[in-house]
């Protein structure tokens, strides 16, 4: 018998067995998958009498951006007219939080060049205080000080480009008290549940110290020292503001919760490891003093309770929600009302009021209405064998209506590199099944979440076994039967760019088309242009990529715009011209080095973007271009 699906995928539960009957979704509008929600990141005022969204709006005919709306709330239900407090015409504004009922805390870049800037809105006054109004400063927030109704506490670089310190700001004027200088090596401040800056991680760039404090009068001790390959990185105090809860490996190869008593700093207790994986992170209620959550990522998320109140509430949402994912995005200071995000793989979902002592829920949004979630197609969990033994995850999105059968395949190498994949509505990898592609993604050695062996793994391997791994991963859908080995394509941003570059200059054959997004060419230049404030991370970055002088013959032979003669692969590029991580000569070199060959190669610049692009307009277009070029390649 002739099975619609071969019977491996079969086995391995990647295809479903009906699904030769789903028939042919729609294709749909570019502009449908990569548009701003019309109304959404949704947050509650701390008393929850307000709600804030955010909605792209048109100001003095400027392109539409996501800008910030206020609405008084009945209950859990919005009432009145909505207002407007921000202008912002350049670029969309990245998050914002309340502060108390009256005030509204963002922040902003400029042309993508990610000197973000804190501003403060009086709702009541329509008042925009800009808190760091420095030229060239990158301010972010260290604590929200909940119980100082008129000040935060954040940092910047203003006094040392390479270094941040910490200032109490005044959110009516923007007065500034500096809180802690950095002496030059901390790349790190924790603050304790009052809002004390009490701990801090110093770094010479290949070893890392703790540093403790009893309080602000005095000067910080060093508690714990470790090379960078072990990391005990605190999360919050305790609830009596003497231990330290922090995320440590010391003496494991998995990121375990553990607590840390400043008298006996090399004493963890162990408070939770998860099974297989390291740990993401961990919650409390700063109501209850009690620690609520731990949360972690296997093939999907995955949460550990610790205590029942946490634990119910979450299965009650699950029984208003079944079949979806749910996570928390903002909550009142009572912790009665939540808003309530609820998303799968097939769609982002909606967003919810939850009342939880009267179990209600009031639905807010659809977050892309107009992508019916039976027309999305599954996201499933994949594993192989690397050529040298290890076990590789990833993902696999299959187009709906479509046999996996020798289909035109992008393979999608993720950016850090030391960062994930995980399992969710991933707008790119629909577009692409919705026009016929199957997207295989994998978390290649290196990969945060497999714990410390994994990472290691990675160290001066770009463009070596690293790059082996995805190309194992293309062996692997080629030899599943999924993807046609005369139409398989790679497309990444920043080191997925790099990937891409190495794909097509290592691996010319494997690939019939490529698109590198603001991605690395020359791991020489790219180490010497790097931002100021990642400076005294360099020496770590030397370790873990290689060192200019002492591997530069590896580096020279594993950097693509060196090797580009190899280069036989149509390429389509994109690339901010702010970009502040990965410098644009990098693209630049790229294009200008297949030039001197004679080989044309498609090249977008945008001049208001930095690391990706962010605004509609140039979204939509590389997205075009890709349909384009993917089209013309590998159909």
């Amino acid at each position: 018998m002739l099975l619609p699906f071969p019977a491996s995928l079969l086995r391995r539960g990647l295809v479903p067995e009906d699904a030769a009957a789903s028939p042919v979704p729609p294709v749909y509008p570019i502009e449908t998958f990569f548009r701003n929600p019309a109304r959404g990141f949704f947050r509650l005022s701390d008393e929850g009498s307000m709600l804030g969204f955010m909605e792209p709006v048109s100001i003095d005919g400027q392109p539409a951006r996501m800008n910030i709306f206020v609405q008084a709330l009945e209950g859990s239900r919005p009432t009145g007219t909505a207002q407007r407090i921000t202008s912002e015409t350049e670029r969309d504004i990245s998050g914002y939080f309340w502060k108390g009922e009256h005030t509204v805390i963002y922040e902003k870049d400029f042309n993508g060049d990610e000197n973000f800037h804190v501003l403060a809105v009086d709702i009541r006054t329509g008042t925009v205080t800009d808190l760091t109004p420095f030229p060239g400063v990158r301010a972010s927030i260290e604590d929200d000080l909940e119980d100082d109704p008129d000040h935060l506490l954040i940092s910047h670089n203003g006094r040392n480009p390479e270094v941040f310190d910490v200032y109490r700001v005044d959110i009516r004027n923007g007065e500034l008290a500096l809180v802690a200088e950095n002496p030059g090596n901390v790349i790190g401040w924790q603050t304790d549940h009052a809002g004390r800056v009490r701990a801090g991680i110093a770094s010479d760039g290949l070893n890392s110290v703790l540093l403790y404090r009893d309080d602000e009068r005095q000067g910080f001790r060093p508690l714990i020292q470790t090379d960078f390959r072990t990391s005990v990185g605190p999360q919050f105090f305790d609830f009596d503001d003497v231990r330290l809860y922090a995320l440590s490996n010391r003496g494991r190869d998995k990121l375990a919760l553990v607590r840390i008593d400043p008298a006996n700093p090399d004493d963890e207790e162990l408070v939770f490891e998860a099974p297989g994986v390291d740990l993401d992170g961990a919650g409390y209620s700063k109501l209850r003093k009690v620690l609520t959550v731990a949360a972690y990522q296997t093939d999907k998320p995955a949460y550990h309770f610790f205590d029942n109140l946490s634990r119910e509430r979450h299965e009650r949402l699950q029984r208003h929600l079944p079949g979806y994912e749910i996570a928390y995005q903002s909550s009142t200071r009572d912790e009665n009302k939540f808003i309530v995000a609820a998303y799968n793989d097939r769609t982002p979902g909606s967003r919810h009021i939850y009342d939880a002592r009267l179990d209600t829920l009031d639905k807010l949004a659809e977050i892309n209405p107009e992508l019916p979630e039976e027309h999305m197609a599954v996201v499933r969990p994949i594993q192989y064998q690397s050529r040298d033994g290890l076990t590789i995850h990833g993902y696999l999105t299959l187009p709906l209506g479509r046999q996996p059968r020798a289909l035109p395949c992008v393979v999608n190498p993720h950016g850090g590199p030391w960062a994930r994949d995980g399992w969710g509505f991933n707008p790119e990898a629909q577009f692409l099944a919705n026009r016929g592609y199957a997207v295989l993604q994998m978390n290649f050695r290196g990969s945060t979440g497999y714990g410390r062996q994994f990472w290691e793994s990675s160290f001066g391997q770009w463009g070596l076994a690293m790059q082996d791994d995805i190309t194992d991963g293309v062996q692997w859908a080629i030899d599943q039967g999924i993807a046609d080995p005369a139409r398989i394509a790679i497309y990444g941003g920043s080191y997925g760019g790099y990937a891409t570059l190495a794909g097509i200059t290592y691996t010319p054959q494997l690939y019939a088309a490529a698109i590198d997004y603001v991605g690395v060419s020359n791991l020489l230049t790219f180490l010497n242009t790097i931002p100021p404030y990642w400076k005294p991370m360099l020496e770590k970055m030397y370790s873990m990529v290689g060192d200019p002088v002492a591997d530069r013959e590896r580096l020279e032979a594993t950097s693509p715009a060196l090797n580009a003669d190899r280069i036989q692969t149509p390429l389509l590029i994109a690339q901010g011209a702010h970009d502040p991580r990965v410098n644009k000569d990098e693209s630049d070199q790229m294009v200008a080095a297949l030039k001197a060959r004679g080989i044309d190669v498609e090249y977008i610049v945008k001049d208001n973007e930095g690391h990706g692009f962010h605004n509609d307009e140039n979204k939509f277009e590389f997205y075009h271009r890709m349909a384009r070029f993917l089209d013309a390649h590998l159909k």
